[in-house]
């Protein structure tokens, strides 16, 4: 290499670490920035073909702008019946708000309940008010309480988005706080290091602005979009993932610098060279893992694949270039006081890991049928999980007021009341259509929308020869039985000669959602085992032993619903779980478990192509088992952040990935996978070249000259 290559080599770290400095500081703020361009609209992330939908787009016609019902009941304090005066009183309250800004048109009267204990009326919002929300819904809360002698209750979509804003209020800073100390803390304890935990940290904050940045612009160009609960996902994602590749990466470098007695950029050379194809084959199967959710018709999962993925493409990049160059600047002092000393795999390994190794080496038919059967056995609950949707009364971990509200209403009214079935069809089959749906069971009553706004207040509002029926139903809305109402409904009005009647509303919605997240399982679930199988064949040079991997994290999964399943009952309370939780559970914790299952199984290689089969099985696990078993713990205490936010959704996918990380990390790929890839010998790795060594010390069909001791 001529003197000035040389030069520019040398160079080459202290211009990627100044590139990555000005990433830091001029692209950190865009984190903070993100929720400028989040959307909270619940209706843009519907199903995009469901008849719901369409009802929304034809809902449009019907009024100059969508808007967002908010609920006021008044109750007694006493639980007494609510006399007329009281009625004229809150009737009077509710029409002072006309004109207020944010609310659209004249609120309805106030209209009392059949027990005569409570009162309910409407007030229609603008459905874009954002952060004018809150005090929009001040100033109907305290127009409400001038009635006297009542207690008031806000309620419906209005009142559950504000409080759905709340719980995001503020989280970015607190999530992103405690993932980075949760981090941090782990680091600082396993690796026993003052500067490397710091060195990672930092990495993986690089890659979490760069991210932001990019999707930033993009959710600002309207090409992808955020919410809250994408925003939360994104910053856990981008720390755990660029966390778990720093890890392996500085592992490998400190094995090198040993190796190369200091000399620090042969070191990181020989450390790159062995480890970024792993990484890089562990990033792509998440990458490809999260871009298949762009198959669903559910517009939210659709939001988090492409999001997903440039989030793990700024923490391999971080890990790729702005690691190295630390560490070959730092060298040695990078793990200070520790240092540097020859792998595992080579001085017969240590401590924990040298007797996993003589055990898997010992007894490896007894230890994965062992672990396997505790894996089915855990599978065996897992069509236990019920992912038909949560109850509004679940949705917030925390009390929440519209939560209250809500069954504060459903006491004293229809379950369905106020937020109503809502049905598009044809004018001329407006009596017929009304009354398949009164005929509905499960249906309180059918009412015309009239031109005042309101249902059955005059002559039916006819929009280019269409016309709106509110429909509402007996039981609560977010309800099973409701679902099932909704389903006879538009069986019903279907069969309508000539209404062309559709059915849409809130119950429609959750029920389409239902079904498409069904749908989105059946297909997406597919695409990303090919895409993982695909990946794993062409770095392992193997088809037997992708088929392995993937069968085990499969298995790893399905255990971990049927933990879940039991855990969200019996200790958190959930009667279920959003419907897409089972679908992002698989894509976080396959496409993750295959990581380590890459780390382990590509060193396994490196090992068996010099020592042999079966010694590379036992130098494999013993060389990667500490660093691996961080890295899980790490991406689980990550992902367990996710609990911070008081939503039951993040809640439970913050379970399910974190118990599933350490169930693939300790169990796995420590225990089932070892013992199997041992106890098949060299057929593992059919049709390769290391299916085919089956003699002698090198082909690992003699027993190695010295195996490590228990």
């Amino acid at each position: 290499m001529s003197r000035p290559t040389r030069r520019a080599v040398r160079l080459l770290p202290l211009v990627l670490l100044v590139v990555w400095l000005a990433v830091g500081g001029g692209l950190g703020p865009y984190a903070g920035k993100l929720g400028e361009v989040a959307t909270n609209d619940q209706a843009a992330f519907l199903p995009r073909s469901a008849e719901s939908t369409r009802v929304i787009e034809a809902q449009r016609d019907f009024r100059q702008q969508e808007t967002l019902p908010a609920l006021v009941v008044w109750t007694s304090p006493g639980g007494g019946r609510i006399d007329p005066e009281t009625r004229s009183a809150a009737t009077r309250a509710l029409a002072t708000l006309t004109g207020t800004p944010g609310v659209v048109g004249a609120p309805s009267p106030a209209l009392p309940s059949e027990d005569g204990e409570a009162l309910r009326g409407v007030v229609q919002l603008r459905p874009d008010l954002g952060e004018e929300l809150a005090p929009t819904l001040g100033a109907i809360d305290r127009a409400a309480s001038s009635v006297p002698g009542t207690t008031v209750w806000l309620a419906g979509p209005a009142a559950t988005q504000a409080d759905l804003s709340d719980a995001f209020a503020g989280i970015d800073g607190l999530l992103l706080a405690v993932a980075l100390v949760t981090v941090l803390l782990i680091l600082l304890l396993v690796y026993r290091s003052v500067l490397l935990p710091l060195v990672i940290i930092i990495g993986a904050v690089f890659s979490l602005a760069l991210a932001c940045a990019v999707v930033y612009v993009l959710a600002d160009h309207e090409i992808v979009r955020v919410d809250g609960q994408v925003q939360g996902i994104l910053s856990i994602l981008v720390i755990g993932a660029a966390t778990d590749y720093a890890l392996l990466l500085a592992a490998r470098y400190r094995e090198e610098l040993a190796r190369h007695e200091g000399d620090r950029f042969p070191a990181m050379r020989a450390a790159l060279r062995q480890s970024a194809g792993p990484i890089t084959a562990s990033a792509a199967t998440v990458a490809l893992g999260l871009l298949a959710l762009l198959f669903s018709d559910l517009t939210n999962n659709r939001a988090l694949g492409p999001v997903g993925a440039i989030g793990i493409v700024c923490a391999v990049l971080s890990a790729l270039t702005f690691l190295p160059a630390v560490l070959v600047l730092l060298g040695r002092a990078a793990y200070w006081p520790a240092r540097p000393r020859p792998s595992d795999s080579e001085s017969g390994g240590t401590g924990i890991w040298r007797r996993v190794a003589a055990l898997v080496d010992r007894a490896p038919r007894k230890v994965w049928a062992a672990t396997l059967a505790g894996l089915l056995a855990c599978a065996a609950f897992a069509p236990m999980l019920d992912s038909k949707g949560v109850p509004l009364d679940e949705i917030f971990v925390n009390d929440a007021p519209s939560v209250a509200a809500q069954e504060t209403l459903g006491r004293h009214f229809p379950g369905g009341a106020g937020n109503p079935a809502i049905v598009i069809a044809n004018a001329d089959a407006l009596a017929p259509v009304k009354a398949a749906a009164e005929d509905v069971e499960g249906v309180a009553s059918a009412d015309a929308v009239t031109a005042s706004g309101r249902p059955g207040a005059g002559a039916p509002l006819v929009v280019d020869g269409r016309v709106r029926i509110d429909v509402t139903l007996a039981d609560a809305a977010d309800s099973d039985a409701a679902g099932e109402a909704v389903a006879r409904l538009r069986a019903s009005v279907h069969a309508v000669p000539g209404a062309e009647a559709l059915v849409g509303g809130y119950t429609a919605q959750r029920y389409d959602t239902q079904r498409t997240a069904e749908r989105d399982r059946m297909l997406i679930v597919p695409v990303v085992l090919a895409v993982i199988l695909t990946i794993l064949v062409g770095l392992l040079r193997s088809l037997l032993m992708p088929l392995l991997l993937v069968a085990t994290v499969a298995l790893n999964f399905v255990a971990t619903l049927g933990v879940s399943a039991l855990v969200f009952q019996h200790v958190f309370g959930f009667t279920g779980t959003d419907s897409s939780v089972p679908l992002y559970g698989f894509v976080f914790l396959v496409a993750l478990g295959v990581d380590y299952n890459i780390f382990l199984m590509s060193r396994v290689r490196e090992e068996s192509l010099r020592h042999g089969v079966r010694e590379g099985v036992l130098r494999g696990l013993t060389a990667t088992g500490g660093v691996i078993t961080s890295a899980g713990v790490v991406l689980a205490a990550t992902f367990a952040a996710l609990g911070v936010i008081p939503l039951a959704f993040l809640v439970q996918i913050a379970f399910i990935v974190a118990f599933g990380v350490l169930l693939d990390t300790l169990v796995v790929r420590s225990l089932l996978v070892p013992a199997l890839v041992r106890d098949l010998g060299p057929v593992a790795w059919w049709p390769g070249e290391l299916s085919r060594r089956t003699t002698g010390p090198e082909g690992g069909g003699a027993p190695p000259e010295k195996a490590p001791a228990p």
